[in-house]
């Protein structure tokens, strides 16, 4: 008969349930970052976390698929429990494709919208050097104020700043990383020093075992020897007086 896991403690359903949690983390990611500028350094640093959660989303979808098929083949889960999960994982699938085309189409829409930028400051600058944020007839650039306008030198500046703190926020993820990774060798070599003083400590005990076993032994013997001598010697006193007694007339 088929293994099937109890539902309470299948690892299946346990990294599902892992799954489902991660979803709702990548969605809460993306209503967090919308509060935030997108010149700012924290929509960068979250947007370089939904980049790698979404990557881990993917990964952990994939392999829930693949577990059911060892399962299968296995047959630790019998054929109708197989389909039901394959149905769950369609859901997780369908989950993934709604959060990449969130994801793309932010970033197109942050990538259109500067482009749109650079392309009309160019063109205005063909014309005359600035161009207007309004989209006003051109007899009334003249009467805009200056914080209106803008250059291409000044978009090409900000596009740059953007990248920049880009930038910034990946190194500073790649600098937790390596000091988590500095951590984890700390942790390992601290292991292995554990591991040798119990090592040392078992050789010890090994070692006071056996010499608490011989030590056993000697006494053991000793005290054999003790409670025959004192019979001995009454042996000896006896035949002493048996040969004085004899050789009295």
């Amino acid at each position: 008969m088929a293994l099937v896991y109890i539902e309470d403690n299948d690892p299946w359903l346990t990294e599902y349930n892992a799954c489902e949690k991660l979803f709702r983390e990548i969605m809460e990611q993306f209503t967090e970052r919308n509060k935030h500028l997108k010149v700012s350094q924290k929509y960068a640093s979250i947007s370089v976390n939904i980049r790698i959660h979404l990557k881990q989303y993917s990964r952990e979808v994939q392999q829930l698929k693949n577990k059911i098929d060892d399962a299968l083949r296995s047959k630790t889960i019998t054929v109708e429990e197989a389909e039901r999960r394959i149905r769950q994982i369609e859901i997780l699938e369908s989950r993934d494709v709604q959060l990449q085309k969130l994801h793309d189409a932010r970033t197109n829409d942050f990538a259109s919208s500067r482009l749109n930028l650079l392309a009309s400051g160019a063109s205005a600058f063909a014309d005359g050097g600035t161009t207007s944020w309004a989209a006003d007839d051109d007899d009334d650039d003249d009467d805009k104020p200056l914080d209106t306008q803008i250059s291409v030198s000044d978009l090409m500046t900000s596009q740059d700043r953007i990248l920049q703190e880009q930038d910034k926020g990946l190194e500073e993820l790649c600098k937790v990383i390596s000091r988590q990774k500095e951590i984890g060798h700390t942790i390992s070599n601290e292991v292995d020093h554990q591991n040798e003083i119990i090592d040392s400590l078992a050789d010890h005990m090994d070692r006071t075992d056996e010499s608490l076993i011989n030590k056993t032994r000697q006494v053991q013997t000793i005290s054999f020897k003790d409670r025959t001598c004192g019979y001995w010697i009454v042996i000896i006193f006896l035949f002493i007086c048996i040969i004085t007694v004899s050789l009295i007339p």
